[in-house]
C-alpha cells in the first residue's frame, strides 16, 4: 500500500512510519520544520506546511498515496489545527485517496461525566477543543469517506510528554502539580499505531474511538509511570484542575468498545502496559 504519514517526524509519526515500513507499505512522510535524524527507514521525507494549500497539493501530487494518514499536531494554532486538515482532506478527495484524521478527546468539555462513544457531539472548552472540532467537521464535510479516530493521552518508551513531566516532577526540575480530577483513557503509542494501520487497510469510515481500557487521573497515570520507571511517587506533587489556572476538560472517557470490536489490535489499558515495564 502506497501511504503518506503526515506528521511524521512527531512522538505518534514516528512510530506510524516504523510500523508501516515494517508491514511493507510504501511509505512517504511528512515534517513541518526541520528534516528528522536519519531513522534508518526507506522512507521519502517532505517539508509540508498545513497552512500552504499549494504545498499540501504538491505534496500529495509527488507522493501519490493511496491513504493518508494525519497524525500532525499544530496545538492551538488555528491555521494549523483546524484548517489544515480541512486542506489536507480536500487534496485526498480529489486524488481519490482514503484519509485517517487522527483527533483528541479534547473535542469534549468533561462536564458531563459521561462514557463518551462516537455518537457524542463535541462540546469543547479550549482553543485547541474547539481547533481539533472544526477540523473533524472539516474533514468530514469534504471528505466523505474519511476516518476520523479521536485518541486520549499518548504513552510508550518514555518518550511522551507525559511521561517527561513525571520524570522532571519527581526530579524537582519542574514546578506543577498532576491533577488528580482530570480523568481520560491513556492509549500505548504502539497500539495507536497499529490500530490506525488497520484502519488505513480497511474500509471503515466515519467517527472511531481509539482510547486505552482504563480510566485514570493524570495523578494515577504519573504514579504507574513511577512505579515502572523507578521513580517514588510520593515526590508527585498533586492538584486539582479545578482550582487551576488551566481550563481543560475534568472527566473525558473515550469508550472505544465499538472500535475495539473491529480491530485485531488490543487497546491496552495503562494498568498493564505500564505494569510491565
Amino acid at each position: 500500500m502506497e501511504m503518506l504519514i503526515v506528521g511524521g517526524s512527531g512522538f505518534l509519526g514516528t512510530e506510524l512510519v516504523r510500523r508501516a515500513v515494517t508491514a511493507g507499505h510504501a511509505t512517504s512522510t511528512t515534517y513541518s520544520s526541520r528534516p528528522p535524524r536519519d531513522g534508518g527507514h526507506p522512507v521519502a521525507w517532505y517539508r509540508l506546511d498545513l497552512r500552504n494549500t499549494d504545498q499540501v497539493q504538491r505534496v500529495m501530487a509527488e507522493a501519490r498515496p493511496q491513504v493518508v494518514i494525519n497524525a500532525s499536531s499544530g496545538l492551538a494554532d488555528w491555521a494549523v489545527t483546524a484548517e489544515g486538515p480541512v486542506r489536507l482532506a480536500l487534496a485526498a478527495a480529489r486524488s481519490g485517496s482514503r484519509l485517517i484524521h487522527v483527533s483528541s478527546d479534547a473535542v469534549f468539555s468533561g462536564r458531563s461525566r459521561l462514557h463518551y462513544d462516537e455518537s457524542q457531539l463535541p462540546d469543547p472548552i479550549t482553543p485547541y477543543g474547539a481547533a481539533k472540532a472544526a477540523a473533524e467537521t472539516g474533514v468530514r464535510l469534504v471528505h466523505a469517506d474519511s476516518v476520523v479516530a479521536r485518541t486520549s493521552l499518548i504513552i510508550g518508551g518514555g518518550q511522551s510528554e507525559h511521561e517527561r513531566t513525571v520524570h522532571e516532577l519527581a526530579a524537582g526540575t519542574r514546578a506543577g502539580a498532576l491533577f488528580t480530577d482530570d480523568i481520560r483513557c491513556p492509549i500505548h503509542v504502539t497500539d495507536l499505531a497499529e490500530a490506525l494501520l488497520e484502519l488505513a487497510a480497511s474500509d471503515a469510515r466515519g467517527i472511531h474511538h481509539l482510547g486505552g481500557a482504563d480510566a485514570l487521573s493524570r495523578h494515577e497515570l504519573g504514579v504507574l509511570i513511577a512505579g515502572r520507571d523507578g521513580l517514588d511517587p510520593s515526590r508527585l506533587p498533586t492538584g486539582l484542575r479545578a482550582e487551576s489556572p488551566y481550563p481543560g476538560p475534568p472527566d473525558v472517557r473515550l469508550d472505544s468498545r465499538a472500535t475495539q470490536r473491529k480491530l485485531r489490535t488490543r487497546l491496552r489499558g495503562a494498568h498493564e502496559f505500564l505494569g510491565r515495564g
